[in-house]
Order: C-alpha cells, then sequence, then structure tokens
C-alpha cells in the first residue's frame, strides 16, 4: 500500500462480512489515525455506518468472510447521499422514463410536457415513507385515473404515421411502478388495482411489490429486501429470511418492517425519504400566515407554507449563517435588509428595511413577489439542509428582474444539499446552468408521452423493475 496525507482524511479499519460472491457488508468500524492510507481495496461514499452495504468494490482477493479494509473519506465533500436515478413506469404521460440526476436538477420544457407530472411521482415516492401513498392516489382520483392513458406499446409504424396509434390487448399486467437509486441503495415500489372484495374499500390501489437493494440499480444478486404481495423476506448471509406472511395491501413495508436491528436497510431508506423536502405552495394572499405575527419557538425547517417565516429567519440567525441571509437579501434587494421582531406575547414577525424609506414595512404589507423570495430564502438557508428538497415553479410572482438572485441562492444551497427545480422560466433556467453542478433536463412530448429531449439508448442509466416491468 502507498501511504498518502490526504488533508483530514481517516484512516477506518473495518470488518466486512460477505453475503454472496459480489456483496459485502460492514459489521464494524473504528477512526485509527488521521492519515489516509489509500491501496487497491474498497474506496466507499463518504458516509458510511455499520449497515451500509457495498457491491462491486472489493478486489478478488477478499475471499474471507471477514476481511479488513481501508475506507478513504474526503471530510471536505458534502456527505449527503444523493439520488442518482429515477425511475417512472405507467404514470398519467410517463409510459417509462429513466432520467440521470446530479446534485442541482433544473427540470424544464413546454407546458403540457409533464414536468409537473415527474414533480407528482416523486411525491408519491415520498408519501411511501410517510404512510400516505394510497390516500396521495385517490386524491389524484384513483389508480385507475393515474394510469398511462396511451397505447401499451407505441410501435414504429406508428411513430412514422403508417398506421394510427391505437391500442391492442393487453400483454402485461397494469402496474404503476416508481423506483429511485443512488450510489448505496435503492428502492422501488409497484402499485396495482385490488383485487374483487365485498369491502367498502375494494377501489383503494394495493402494493403489489416493494425491493430494496444495494448499488444503483436492481440485480437479484444485489436484492437486500423483497416484498411480494403480503410476503416479506429480506436477506440474512447467504439465506433468505421471510419476515411476514401476512403484510397487508394498503401498507408499505417503512409502515410496518423497520426495525434499524432486524432490518437496518429500511429502516435507513424510510429515514432517508423522510427527510426529503418538497415546497411548491407558499401561500403570499393577504391572508397569509406569513404575513402575521406566529408563535416563535426555534425553526430548522420551514413550513412547507411559509407560515412561521419569522421564526424560521430568527433560526438562521441564530444557529445559521446569518451572513449569507444579509448577503441573498441585498443581491436582492440592493441596500435592503430583514430584521425578526419579537413581541412581549412570544410572537414573531417580520420588517423589511428598504433603502430610501423612513420606516419599516410590516409583513402584511410586502409585495407577494417580495414575500416569497423571502419564503425561499428561510427555505434554501435552512441550518438543518435535507437530502433532498424539491422546489416547484420557485419563479411564481416573482419579478423577472429577481430570478438571477435567486438561482444564486439555489446554487449556493446545491453545495450542500441535492436540489430540484422544476421551471419554464428561462432567465431563471440560463442562470441555473451556469453552474457546473447543474444538470439541465429538457422534457418533450412526443404522441403524448413523456421524454427527455435528445436522450438516447445510451444516455439513460441502467434500470431494472423487480416484477418484469
Amino acid at each position: 500500500m502507498e501511504n498518502m496525507d490526504l488533508g483530514g482524511n481517516q484512516e477506518i479499519f473495518c470488518h466486512l462480512k460477505r453475503i454472496n460472491d459480489d456483496l459485502y457488508q460492514i459489521v464494524s468500524l473504528s477512526s485509527l489515525s488521521s492519515r489516509a492510507t489509500r491501496g487497491d481495496l474498497a474506496v466507499v461514499g463518504d458516509t458510511f455506518t455499520s449497515s451500509i452495504l457495498l457491491t462491486q468494490r472489493m478486489t478478488p482477493h477478499n475471499a474471507h468472510e471477514l476481511v479488513n479494509i481501508y475506507l478513504i473519506t474526503p471530510k471536505s465533500r458534502n456527505t449527503n447521499p444523493m439520488i442518482t436515478t429515477l425511475s417512472i413506469n405507467n404514470y398519467r404521460s410517463i409510459q417509462q422514463l429513466v432520467v440521470p440526476l446530479g446534485p442541482l436538477n433544473v427540470i424544464t420544457g413546454p407546458n403540457g410536457c409533464g414536468k409537473s407530472n415527474i414533480y407528482r411521482a416523486l411525491r408519491l415516492l415520498a408519501e411511501t415513507a410517510q404512510g400516505g401513498v394510497i390516500n396521495s392516489l385517490a386524491s389524484e382520483g384513483g389508480l385507475e385515473s393515474t394510469f398511462w392513458a396511451g397505447p401499451e406499446k407505441i410501435t414504429e409504424r406508428m411513430r412514422k404515421g403508417e398506421v394510427p396509434v391505437e391500442g391492442g390487448p393487453r400483454h402485461g399486467v397494469k402496474r404503476l411502478r416508481l423506483g429511485f437509486s443512488g450510489d448505496d441503495f435503492g428502492y422501488s415500489v409497484s402499485l396495482g388495482l385490488p383485487s374483487p372484495s365485498s369491502s367498502a374499500f375494494a377501489l383503494d390501489p394495493e402494493i403489489k411489490h416493494e425491493c430494496i437493494w444495494a448499488g444503483p440499480f436492481y440485480r437479484p444478486a444485489s436484492s437486500l429486501v423483497d416484498r411480494d404481495g403480503p410476503m416479506i423476506k429480506s436477506r440474512a448471509g447467504k439465506k433468505w429470511q421471510v419476515l411476514t406472511n401476512h403484510m397487508n395491501g394498503f401498507d408499505s413495508m417503512f409502515d410496518q418492517i423497520a426495525d434499524p436491528a432486524v432490518t437496518p436497510e429500511i429502516f435507513h431508506l424510510r429515514e432517508t425519504i423522510r427527510n426529503w423536502r418538497f415546497y411548491d405552495h407558499f401561500r403570499t394572499d393577504k391572508d397569509a400566515p406569513a404575513r402575521q405575527a406566529q408563535l416563535g419557538t426555534r425553526t430548522p425547517v420551514l413550513h412547507n407554507d411559509g407560515r412561521d417565516i419569522a421564526a424560521a429567519l430568527q433560526t438562521i440567525r441564530e444557529i445559521g449563517d446569518s451572513e449569507a441571509l444579509d448577503e441573498t437579501i441585498s443581491d436582492a434587494f440592493p441596500g435592503a435588509r430583514l430584521e425578526v421582531m419579537r413581541h412581549e406575547d412570544g410572537r414573531f414577525s417580520i420588517e423589511f428595511h428598504q433603502e430610501g424609506l423612513l420606516r419599516a414595512l410590516q409583513g402584511a404589507e410586502l409585495s407577494d413577489g417580495t414575500l416569497r423570495y423571502i419564503l425561499l430564502a428561510a427555505a434554501l438557508l435552512t441550518p438543518r439542509p435535507p437530502l433532498l428538497m424539491v422546489l416547484n415553479e420557485p419563479e411564481t410572482s416573482l419579478h423577472p428582474d429577481l430570478l438571477p438572485a435567486l438561482a444564486r441562492l439555489i446554487m449556493r444551497a446545491s453545495e450542500k444539499t441535492q436540489v430540484w427545480v422544476v421551471s419554464h422560466a428561462s432567465r431563471l433556467i440560463s442562470a441555473l446552468n451556469e453552474s457546473e453542478l447543474c444538470h439541465s433536463i429538457e422534457l418533450d412530448k412526443q404522441f403524448g408521452q413523456t421524454e427527455v429531449l435528445g436522450q438516447g439508448m445510451l444516455d439513460k442509466p441502467a434500470w431494472y423493475w423487480v416484477d418484469g416491468g
């Protein structure tokens, strides 16, 4: 091995347990020194615990059940795990879509191309870990109304206009499939129509299949937890262990099987998904709670409607990056500053000081655009960054001159957390594309189905549905 000083990296000693020919599990870790040793063994991601699983990282001579290796973890990099692939099948305008992702993702395209459908599909994925996916589908009109409405397959002759676009006998089972993966874990869920019954809830969709695997895409050898109907099994060494044979069709395995001692993969992934943050409904109307004084407590995470804006800003002042907040306000409104007023009854409110004015503006006096920008600043400068933050049309109500400042704010946030921006504001998109972290995804619609513009077969990440979709 070669000794290297990598500036603050740690040399880690660990034991790996062989699960199969190419799958190992860390069973113990200990930090030994601040000097790093790099050999030809495994180099893993920036964040790891005793439950992280490695695939295709071991050299062939690791043939023992327990082996010792060195792991190098750069402290200077963002240690948050990142989604690298999103896959959607049979959802509204999306027949089949596999999208590669980066630290900053900008989803663009003309109206009606399916931007909102990708956003809603990601929210459905998030609901699987919150216990709300069935309710969310019901609120969308039921599972049947969310299925892809086109033919099961669009043939080449249909694309050339030689024959009309029309359906035929179905060859596969109708399923809505959603999935994502990163470098460490992947997850997919398949939802279908219920079996006929006399229940009053006979129209509720059912979860037919769920799977967690190690690595960026599913392979049978990398599968860790598999749910098929009511049965859930997890890998235990070289064998499978049945966890239950009686899982309800309306429950996700995140709801019932999440013991960190028995199934650390389920627990880890559930907490990862629950950490995702969505902002798409900031209220800025005249009766919006953000315009009124509200009871203030420490608020490291802004509510999704912005009701606790004053408390969130004060939290940034005290435990976050107060200087960045001042710079963000000044960047958008030169000469302006933002303060939080604390009232005797424990309520907090915001005051906006603008150059040339003799008094501060209260929340009720702010324009919709000014208030929305302040809300976005509080969300993006959170002292507790999420693993994933999704902004749906953040440009709403903002004057075009504010969009470059908003882009700089988003780019700052993407250095600490993975960010998605769904937008059709050309000025915002252009400014975001200047970031080296930006991954632009332009959508188009062909024959009614959403596609990534210019994506060829070789541009798609590897992806396989567990149930063969």
